[in-house]
């Protein structure tokens, strides 16, 4: 069923729904060391997890376009991060950004520690 479709039928109100997206977005961030927020098919998602696995970091991925609340949980993380693209990443439940910024990190560090610096103080490595 489409986003809009469950939006404008369902007995749930829009808020609430926002709020359950936000809740569990949340809970994903919280509750992982490393979070990718990702779609199955994108390039640049690809690529975070390259990178990612190329460091053998432990990292949870939740493909948005393979869930029912997809779309739901990306309009949150617009809420939480001002970012709706994926990949959406976060280490040490600190944001991160897209892959672009996953990238950056991994030539120039971040706050004076390198990637696998970051990935070793939020236990994914």
């Amino acid at each position: 069923m489409s986003f809009i479709f469950r939006r404008l039928f369902s007995t749930t109100s829009a808020a609430s729904m926002d709020s359950a997206a936000h809740k569990k977005a949340q809970q994903l961030i919280d509750e992982n060391g490393v979070m990718v927020f990702s779609k199955s098919y994108c390039p640049y998602c690809k690529n975070t997890k390259r990178i990612l696995d190329g460091l053998n970091a432990k990292y949870k991925a939740y493909e948005l376009n393979e869930e029912s609340d997809g779309n739901e949980l990306q309009s949150a993380l617009l809420d939480i991060t001002g970012q709706r693209t994926v990949p959406n990443v976060f280490i040490g439940q600190k944001h991160i950004g897209g892959n672009s910024d996953l990238e950056a990190v991994a030539k120039n560090g971040k706050d004076g520690k390198s990637l696998k610096e970051l990935l070793e103080a939020a236990s994914a490595l």
